[in-house]
């Protein structure tokens, strides 16, 4: 429906032509700068500062993990010297091949803007191919500042894999789906982060205290995580200055414990980096060292975590961080822990504790407290920030969104989602009341969504990078070769608690697939009943109704036509208001849409019907952050609007343009009211941009030069006099019309439908925020008109 060949469009009639030429798709200007959000210069000490910034909120999860590695791969205990070896060098290269190699010096050039995450690469993917499921894109989208795409050569690997992508809707969906499971698996991380890492630390306790019993320190992690979750509303803005300096204490109290474990127990550890002793690690123990693997792929979680956080830090300071601090530290603290678990066998479940020296050992206890705090606060930022990407994205229901920064726009907070990952996080906790379960679910939620990240990047390589096919094939082999034989060591372990992430990931994914196959089913229906512009036009200036003094605000989600609301309202009531605007609010597959370009403003139809179409275009960044003067905005746009249109009327050059030839003069006659008036105008706080219609052709006109200026200046009122109508309309009043439609499944629908449909999404949008509340609309300005939509 969104676009039609030549040869249907021949055959359409005159009546569709004036519908198409009358309400055609916004153009905005083409000529704005596409390099203001490239990637800054940073001066050295600058990119040291962002170094040093980046720790506390990047690499807290990846950081804690010491904790817990060694006693989940050996939860039975260690029998023999070569083990630990062999285990060690499975750590050091799996934490070179994938944080490091994989995602350090790849994955995280893949940013969009400085966003990272599975969302950020679907964005990047359907800026490049048209594999959105909600059409509600046009192609003036591309032209703003924030939208990158690349070219491609006809006959390229990249063009073909375009088309490919684009040839099915399943295709688009099956891409879908691999996002929504990585998603929702990523929400399960923000439930098991901070479980595994405020028990693990609050097992330092008992280090100290042998006889104290197991339920002491599951209660006083549950009180910590109580607090850690109560405290989100106030945000991290105010403490959030501590986390580097903690997370950096942390992994300079790990390193510097590690390297004296090194010197003092048992230094042939070294003899680890020799990758060899993997090889002899899998030949010995057989079985059991499969098994293992679980264990073992916790040493790099929070790796999903670091390149989901990457927030605004440059990708050079994580580089930095990582190889300077982060890398050296985490290797030496897993050597020294395997130096002592040599010479203290009957230590492994809480190696990391006992390897403490005793006279440091309480501050240790303090600092890795408050490090696993760090590290959970990052992972729940990072599902907050998740949730509200997938409800840009229209993947998730309407949830309340609160700011808790006014300088750092990414603090947000989701008190829904927050008590929600409360709840979820004690049962988790207080329910296995050990590391080694939880270790389990973890360990299976962190490499699915890793095998998620790897297949997302291929077409990420081939289409955005224009990477040859051998360095595409090359990152694949080298991810699977370690990705796959953890996550087949995971699929074991699912009946020792792993089946935890994925009970989580497929709750969370039934809620998001529900939501976003009803909204994708609602805009299809709105977009085949909306209606012709033709038949407004046939009613006359005044619609068939009385035109009652105020200003009318139509919200839908269309961004072209007139929806079907809209003649539901004036069927049933007999009156509408002098200015009707039709306001639609979408979001773009892009991270933010600047607020210079956020409006477009466009008039339909002519002059003395008064209809105008607003559209407010968000990224999935982007917050409405309860906007009370959003109908200021949108007044101020319709203002800016008429003023500008006046000011380009007068260097309107229409002696040679028309609209495509009509088959009536009538039709004719209203097709030029339309180029008269179908331009656009870009308005936010005063800054304007002005684009005409690009569609107008050259033809042989049967109203030409000085007969066309005369009938433009008696169809149309002075700019002077429209303002003063506008404002008078203002004075008068301003209503909301907002639809409160009931989705059902057809009649005829299966079973499985008939609930994901009437029950779940019904559900789902009796219990989410309304569209009234997100708007900011006073309760006495609303007027909902209601609908059954059946899909």
């Amino acid at each position: 429906m969104a676009s039609l060949s030549e040869s249907e469009g021949t055959n359409r009639g005159s009546m569709w032509e004036l519908d198409q030429n009358l309400d055609q798709p916004m153009d905005e200007e083409a000529s704005r700068l596409k390099n203001m959000y490239r990637e800054k210069k940073f001066s050295s000490v600058l990119l040291l500062r962002l170094a040093f910034q980046s720790l506390g909120v990047v690499f807290g999860d990846l950081g804690t993990s010491p904790l817990y590695v060694f006693y989940n791969a050996f939860p039975h205990g260690v029998d023999d010297d070569e083990d630990v070896i062999g285990a060690l060098s499975l750590i050091i290269y799996t934490l070179t091949l994938i944080p490091l190699l994989k995602y350090v010096f790849v994955v995280l050039r893949a940013n969009d803007n400085g966003q990272g995450g599975t969302f950020a690469l679907y964005s990047l993917l359907c800026r490049h191919a048209k594999i959105s499921t909600i059409p509600n894109q046009h192609k003036t989208d591309e032209d703003l500042t924030t939208y990158s795409r690349q070219t491609y050569e006809e006959n390229s690997v990249a063009a073909k894999i375009k088309r490919w992508l684009e040839a099915h809707a399943y295709k688009r969906n099956c891409l879908l789906i691999v996002v929504l499971i990585g998603t929702c698996t990523a929400i399960g991380d923000g439930i098991l982060t901070p479980a595994i890492s405020v028990l693990s630390a609050s097992g330092g306790i008992k280090v100290q205290n042998p006889n104290m019993s197991t339920d002491v320190v599951v209660i006083v992690a549950v009180i910590i995580l109580i607090g850690l979750f109560s405290m989100q509303h106030y945000g991290t803005d105010k403490v959030g200055w501590l986390f580097a300096p903690i997370v950096l204490l942390w992994f300079i109290l790990i390193g510097s414990v590690g390297a004296l474990n090194i010197h003092k127990y048992n230094s042939s550890v070294l003899k680890a980096y020799n990758p060899v002793y993997i090889y002899r690690y899998f030949q010995r123990r057989n079985s059991n060292s499969f098994a293992s693997l679980g264990g073992i792929m916790l040493s790099i979680t929070g790796t999903e975590a670091l390149f989901a956080d990457l927030c605004h830090f440059p990708v050079l300071a994580i580089q930095i961080a990582f190889t300077l601090i982060v890398f050296p530290c985490l290797l030496l603290a897993y050597t020294g822990q395997a130096a002592y678990i040599i010479s203290n066998k009957d230590h492994v479940a809480d190696a990391f504790y006992r390897s403490i020296p005793d006279s440091i050992y309480w501050p240790a206890f303090v600092i890795a407290t408050a490090a696993a705090i760090v590290a959970s606060q990052a992972t729940i930022s990072a599902t907050y920030s998740i949730i509200k990407q997938a409800l840009a994205l229209g993947c998730f229901p309407r949830v309340k969104i609160v700011h808790t920064s006014k300088k750092f726009l990414g603090q947000i907070y989701i008190p829904d989602i927050n008590w929600v990952l409360l709840i979820l996080c004690i049962a988790v906790t207080a329910g296995f009341k050990n590391q080694s379960q939880i270790g389990n679910a973890y360990g299976t939620a962190v490499v699915i969504v890793m095998l998620v990240t790897t297949f997302l990047m291929v077409p990420i390589m081939l289409l955005v990078w224009k990477s040859h096919w051998i360095l595409v094939v090359t990152f694949i082999v080298l991810s699977l070769m370690v990705e796959i034989p953890y996550f087949s060591a995971c699929l074991l372990k699912i009946d020792q608690g792993g089946w935890v992430p994925l009970v989580i990931a497929t709750a969370f994914f039934v809620i998001m697939y529900v939501w976003h196959f009803c909204t994708v089913k609602r805009y299809e229906f709105e977009m085949h009943s909306k209606v012709s512009m033709a038949w407004i036009l046939g009613l006359g200036p005044s619609l068939g109704l009385v035109r009652v003094p105020g200003i009318g605000f139509v919200y839908t989600e269309l961004a072209s036509g007139v929806p079907h609301i809209f003649s539901h309202f004036i069927t049933n009531l007999p009156a509408i208001h002098s200015v009707v605007v039709f306001v639609c609010v979408k979001y773009l597959p892009v991270y933010t849409v600047p607020i210079d370009e956020r409006f477009l403003v466009r008039r339909i139809g002519p002059k003395n019907f008064h209809i105008f179409r607003c559209v407010a275009r968000y990224g999935y960044k982007d917050l409405h952050k309860k906007d009370e003067d959003f109908e200021k905005m949108l007044f101020n746009c319709l203002l800016s609007f008429l003023r500008l249109e006046s000011m380009m009327e007068g260097y309107s050059d229409s002696d040679e343009f028309s609209v495509p030839e009509q088959k009536t003069e009538g039709s004719i006659n209203n097709a030029f009211l339309a180029e008269k008036t179908n331009n656009n105008t870009m308005c936010s706080n005063g800054d304007l941009s002005y684009s005409s219609q690009d569609s107008i052709v050259p033809v042989q006109s049967p109203l030409r030069g000085n007969s066309l200026l005369r009938y433009s200046s008696q169809a149309s009122h002075t700019v002077s006099d429209e303002l003063e109508f506008l404002n008078r309309c203002k004075d008068a009043g301003v209503v909301h019309i907002l639809g409160n439609t009931i989705v059902l499944a057809r009649r005829d629908s299966g079973i499985i439908k008939k609930i994901a449909v009437n029950y779940m999404y019904a559900f789902m949008r009796k219990m989410c925020r309304e569209n009234s509340v997100i708007f900011n609309v006073p309760h006495e300005s609303l007027l909902n008109v209601g609908q059954i939509y059946y899909i």
